[in-house]
């Protein structure tokens, strides 16, 4: 199984946005920290933004954050909303199906079951589980303010 740069970047999106929790980021500090393409994030900002994810504001102290609580963000939801359209397999679209194994082959309903088991993991799983105490991360999104309270021990002097 492998995600799509979408649903990576939108990971990425979101947990820059909880690692600078209360903060309004501009799209371009979080393509530099993410090592993203400005023109890819403004496509996931839009969807994050539909889905209720986050909240962007206009003008000169524009951008984005949060638009709930991390603890309320489930990751499996996120992962749903950005890789929902796509089959995971050629016979899993009826539409453009061309294997000639579809009418008699098993390996469909075991990886329905992997998906739904894959899916099920990740909606157990939280934006905050992925953030909070996450120092490395924190560190690595350089937010000076926010590591000094939760990771002391590596804020810059």
């Amino acid at each position: 199984m492998r995600l799509t740069t979408k649903t990576n970047l939108a990971a990425r999106v979101l947990m820059a946005c909880a690692a600078n929790e209360g903060r309004t980021l501009r799209t371009s500090e979080i393509a530099a920290k993410c090592n993203a393409s400005l023109n890819h994030l403004l496509q996931i900002v839009n969807a994050l933004q539909a889905g209720g994810y986050i909240e962007t504001l206009r003008g000169r102290s524009g951008g984005l954050r949060l638009a709930r609580a991390p603890g309320q963000i489930s990751i499996g939801a996120v992962f749903r909303l950005f890789e929902a359209g796509l089959p995971f397999a050629e016979c899993f679209d009826a539409e453009t199906n061309t294997c000639p194994l579809s009418s008699a082959c098993r390996l469909r309903s075991f990886v329905t079951r992997a998906l739904e088991a894959f899916y099920h993991e990740m909606d157990m799983v939280t934006l905050a589980d992925l953030v909070k105490g996450n120092c490395g991360l924190i560190a690595l999104l350089e937010v000076p303010d926010i590591l000094r309270r939760d990771c002391p021990q590596a804020a810059p002097a």
